[in-house]
């Protein structure tokens, strides 16, 4: 019996694999413009990484992550999320400076153990951007500018933008009692057994559970905006303004918090109500303190996170550039001079295959309809003894006979 592929990762085919590859080289783009460079971080790090930096407490860390001991009996994690890894990175690399700022984005592979559904796998792909050094509120403002420009440049429309701020050090601790003596005036059985364990550890956490009964009991609860200290709530006030005046719309959700422990101030989500009830397509928010607690200087940040599966789905269309051409060859004696006529191709930038083998016309007009080539090449015997090339046009049927060296002019 032959071996499977292992529930919740998946092996992509083009087109689906052009489609990622679509939206990675347009984060590649997008992101050089507001001057981020890429950055490649190992897949395993160390586990306590992720429990320190994400949280002990987090799903994530206590239920999701894949973790395994090496040789040396050491616990190493493959990782769930690109954050904590990134900032392991910059601390490691000691590339900090007072008052300088850092900005990175990095693509590829995360790993969480959940349940497998539609835009959620085991093995998943993410878009991340992270900017060191800013405590400005207009760093904010930029990073979600950025996730807007990136998500129309890959061609999304209709998506929702949801901000909040989550306060910072100085407004944390009130808005966290405000919250306990809010939840213990609950009923006993008004909670999940998640949410009451939370209750001790991160109270905030409770508001982002996302079973029914939990979301009814809390709808009263107190939100992070009514306890922002002036700081927080003058930071939050220059993030909305730059928004409108950017022309973004967005909402205000005093209820959005995100699932990971090191965020603080301002933190924003991103939805599409086109792929399910898994609406999330980006989110992210501000996460000072963050390099300080994994051993660097108290360096603030600010950054997001794509997930590819779900920005896929979402594609109109997969965004695969269709091949130029398909060199048919019908005479034996003309598969070389096809192969040479292709690598001409290539080398003048065009896309496109050539026979390996003398097969009937259709036959190899099967062939080049299965290769989605706009253009079919053939060369026959006559087209050889003459050297010539008949193109025929696959939309429109048209066709002509011309010179090969006139080939990728014509095609062009």
């Amino acid at each position: 019996m032959a071996i499977q592929k292992i529930t919740g990762f998946a092996d992509l085919f083009g087109p689906e694999a052009d489609a990622y590859t679509f939206i990675e080289n347009t984060a590649r783009e997008v992101f050089a413009r507001y001057g981020y460079t890429e950055l490649r971080t190992p897949v395993v790090e160390r586990t306590e990484l992720f429990a320190k930096g994400i949280g002990e407490d987090t799903d994530v860390v206590g239920k999701e992550m894949y973790t395994f001991p090496d040789r040396r009996g050491r616990s190493l994690t493959l990782r769930p999320e690109a954050t904590a890894g990134v900032v392991r990175a910059f601390i490691d690399s000691k590339r900090y400076q007072p008052g300088g700022v850092y900005k990175y984005y990095t693509l590829g592979p995360m790993f969480r153990y959940e349940r497998p559904q539609k835009g959620r796998m085991r093995q998943f792909h993410q878009v991340n951007a992270e900017c060191f050094g800013s405590p400005s509120p207009l760093a904010d403002a930029e990073s979600i500018l950025m996730l807007a420009d990136f998500l129309t440049a890959i061609g999304l429309r209709g998506l929702s933008f949801e901000i909040n701020s989550l306060g910072c050090a100085e407004c944390r601790p009130s808005y966290r009692g405000f919250l306990t003596e809010y939840f213990e005036n609950l009923t006993a059985d008004a909670l999940c057994e998640d949410c009451r364990r939370r209750m001790a550890t991160n109270p905030m956490r409770v508001l982002d559970c996302k079973r029914d009964s939990c979301a009814e009991a809390t709808k009263g609860a107190p939100t992070t905006l009514q306890a922002s200290c002036e700081g927080c709530r003058e930071n939050f006030a220059v993030v909305k303004k730059v928004l409108e005046e950017a022309g973004l719309d967005y909402t205000v959700n005093p209820r959005l918090v995100r699932g990971l422990d090191y965020y603080k101030g301002t933190t924003f989500e991103v939805a599409s109500t086109d792929i399910g009830s898994q609406s999330a397509v980006a989110g992210g928010g501000r996460y000072d303190g963050l390099v300080k607690l994994l051993g660097g200087p108290d360096v603030p940040g600010v950054g997001f996170a794509c997930g590819m599966e779900r920005l896929a789905l979402l594609l109109a269309e997969q965004k695969a550039a269709k091949p130029d051409f398909y060199v048919a060859v019908l005479d034996e004696a003309g598969l070389q001079a096809g192969l040479l006529l292709a690598r001409g191709l290539r080398q003048a930038g065009l896309r496109g295959e050539a026979a390996f083998e003398a097969k009937s016309m259709k036959s190899q007009m099967r062939s080049a309809d299965k290769s989605g080539a706009r253009h079919v090449l053939i060369l026959g015997g006559d087209e050889l003894a003459q050297g010539t090339v008949t193109v025929k046009n696959l939309a429109t049927g048209e066709q002509e006979t011309i010179s090969m060296d006139r080939a990728a002019e014509r095609l062009a």
